[in-house]
């Protein structure tokens, strides 16, 4: 009796884990139908790298975010600026302008992370425009210290929304005056990495 009960629990198991398994690779395979928005947010080009690595393996529209008063050039202007913003709440006005955002169905959200935080200007997007029902995914560059809080205040900024995994990796550090990185052997470590996350996530349409 006790061996039969074995056998019945096992195949049941079996028959569920096949299941789960099927149904991870059906919502995979789904996504790479999906329309694509990737918009990105870059001072010093690395993540634009990125973001220009993503749109090569999944195709779709590739959109930089713009401001209509862009930040002061200077690194430690731009760092009080972008502190002033955060403790205040101030949003800035958004000169990039999406019209048909309504079309897309996951939207790839890039940005630095600036003072352990998602930057005011990616706040400004996740707030203008409504991307409830959509597939958000973000990446950032980092200069060594993480992704902060920035994913968090995604999620939270975009709470409708599914939130898929994202990415992160380490570019320039501007307060040392390391700036561009993503070139050379730094450049072919981040398409390796960006292709091994778009398949985990589903969406390697080039794979």
């Amino acid at each position: 009796m006790q061996k039969f009960v074995l056998i019945i629990l096992s195949t049941i198991c079996f028959f569920s884990c096949s299941k789960a398994q099927e149904t991870a690779s059906e919502k995979k395979e789904s996504l790479k139908d999906k329309k694509v928005l990737i918009v990105y947010l870059s001072r010093t080009e690395n993540t634009k790298t990125v973001a220009e690595i993503i749109y090569k393996n999944t195709g779709g529209d590739l959109v930089e975010l713009e401001l209509q008063n862009p930040y002061p050039e200077n690194y430690k202007a731009i760092v009080e600026k972008v502190s002033k913003e955060n403790e205040s709440g101030f949003l800035p006005s958004l000169k990039t302008k999406i019209d048909d955002i309504d079309k897309f169905d996951v939207v790839f959200i890039g940005f630095p992370t600036w003072g352990m935080q998602l930057p005011p200007p990616m706040k400004s997007f996740l707030k203008q425009y409504d991307l409830k029902g959509k597939t958000i995914i973000p990446f950032n560059t980092n200069a060594g210290y993480g992704i902060g809080s920035s994913f968090e205040t995604v999620k939270e900024l975009s709470s409708e929304s599914e939130i898929l995994e994202g990415f992160t990796m380490k570019g320039g550090i501007e307060r040392d005056g390391i700036l561009f990185v993503m070139e050379g052997k730094k450049k072919i470590e981040a398409e390796k990495k960006v292709r091994e996350w778009l398949t985990k996530i589903g969406l390697n349409k080039t794979k």
